[in-house]
């Protein structure tokens, strides 16, 4: 598809507008900014549970594909966001129209919250557990008050810089964390036959596979991070930046140490983020209170980012309020601290399984409109997406949305192994439902006659 965009009047956060060629960022700090994402307690902890449910082998497979199906995803996403400069709100408008846009936008801050939440929430428990003195509540407000003040910047001026800064540390912290670990509990391979009592699940790999599916969020990550990309870097990003090095080492690399860590030392309890803390803690003393900031802030940076330029792009279409990124980072500041006062975890965890079905419908219209001809022919290779221009509600786009939302729900809920083809039916349904839409789409469905 074209890329011919059709500009307005922007503004600085580019909620309204496409981002055009001469704000768009050089590679190397796209780049630095993006790998933000690649440094969560979430990769590690995901792929220890999974090797613990299903064993090590089927965890290390389900990773592996899961590389390969968000590489080529996310390749074809972010030339096109390049391309056009889109985000995922003005693209939802195409898609969707102005009701749908609304819902997407809405998915995503909601999702990007939740992350803010449980990923603060480790450095909260951090820096209480090392210093006791500091009440979980005050470590809370520290966490969230900082992270805030980060994102008082943008992609272009500052989170780019500060990520740059942080990835060589988070490495060396890795790699520190894994020599600390065989230092202290010795080296043995029991950590390659982790699994349930009985041995290895039988099809373990496409359970995990598919439950790599539930976080398909970071393809929305992905479109509003390329956008910045310049139109000369296009391949490089789809390749390298977005495509499969990046998630090679997002899942792979922090998968396989995080299940030979959790494997390895010993903590109490049971597996979760909060336990791998408290035992690099244990082991690093100050310098893994050090490696966790680094690990959390480096992906809350892109949390609390994309939460409060969707907010804002959200608020700005429902009800017509215009006011600056600052703002809505600081009301997403009070939403996060809120909800880890009132420690709504279960609930959050609850409400990301059903978004995420959304979010995987989302990702399967989004990639046949891409891959399709019919909406460039239609319109001359121009893109309409101004609010004013694009109806309330477009039958193409939200048909194959719900429609495909719609299986993957019932789905979730069935009994047996059919749970496990939650996702991918969604994202079946919804590719097959908008290529079967397109072929008798109207242009009214897209923009409003006479304009």
């Amino acid at each position: 598809m074209a890329g011919k965009i059709e500009n307005s009047a922007g503004n600085s956060d580019y909620t309204a507008t496409p981002v055009p060629s001469n704000e768009r960022m050089p590679k190397g700090a796209l780049t630095m900014a993006w790998w933000g994402v690649c440094s969560a307690m979430f990769y590690i902890v995901v792929a220890a549970t999974l090797a613990i449910q299903f064993g090590t082998r089927n965890a290390i497979i389900g990773m592996v594909l899961s590389v390969i199906a968000y590489g080529l995803i996310n390749s074809v996403i972010s030339r096109y966001a390049i391309r056009t400069g889109l985000s995922v709100a003005l693209f939802s408008r195409v898609l969707f129209g102005n009701f749908g846009a609304a819902l997407a936008t809405l998915i995503f801050f909601a999702t990007a919250v939740y992350f803010s939440v449980f990923e603060g929430s480790v450095i909260a428990m951090a820096i209480h557990d090392y210093f006791p003195g500091t009440s979980i509540k005050m470590a809370y407000l520290i966490v969230v008050v900082y992270s805030v003040v980060l994102i008082f910047g943008s992609i272009q001026t500052w989170l780019d810089k500060l990520n740059g800064v942080l990835l060589p540390f988070y490495i060396i912290g890795l790699i520190a964390a894994v020599v600390l670990t065989v230092s202290e509990y010795g080296y043995n391979n029991a950590w390659l036959n982790v699994g349930p009592r009985g041995g290895e699940v039988s099809n373990g790999w496409w359970n995990c596979f598919t439950y790599f599916m539930g976080v398909w969020i970071l393809m929305m990550y992905t479109f509003d991070y390329a956008r910045f990309g310049r139109q000369e870097d296009a391949g490089y990003h789809a390749n390298f930046n977005f495509g499969m090095p990046f998630y090679l080492f997002t899942f792979v690399i922090n998968g396989v140490i995080g299940i030979f860590l959790a494997t390895t030392i010993k903590t109490e309890g049971g597996l979760s983020e909060v336990s791998i803390v408290l035992g690099l803690l244990k082991l690093m003393g100050i310098w893994g209170l050090v490696f966790v900031w680094i690990t959390q802030t480096r992906i809350n940076t892109a949390n609390f980012y994309l939460a409060a330029v969707n907010m804002e792009a959200f608020f700005e279409n429902i009800f017509g309020i215009r006011l600056s990124k600052w703002i809505w980072a600081i009301v997403v500041g009070v939403l996060v601290y809120v909800m880890m006062l009132f420690n709504v975890f279960s609930y959050i965890l609850q409400a990301l399984a059903y978004q995420g079905v959304f979010v995987v419908a989302w990702v399967g219209v989004a990639l046949t409109h891409i891959l399709s001809s019919t909406y460039d022919k239609m319109f001359s290779g121009r893109i309409e997406y101004h609010h004013e221009r694009v109806p309330a509600f477009n039958p193409c786009g939200l048909t194959a949305w719900f429609l495909g939302t719609a299986v993957g729900l019932v789905l979730m809920h069935a009994s047996g192994g059919l749970a496990t083809f939650s996702a991918p039916a969604t994202f079946a349904v919804s590719i097959a439902t908008y290529a079967l839409m397109l072929t008798r789409a109207k242009k009214q469905w897209f923009v409003i006659q006479g304009c």
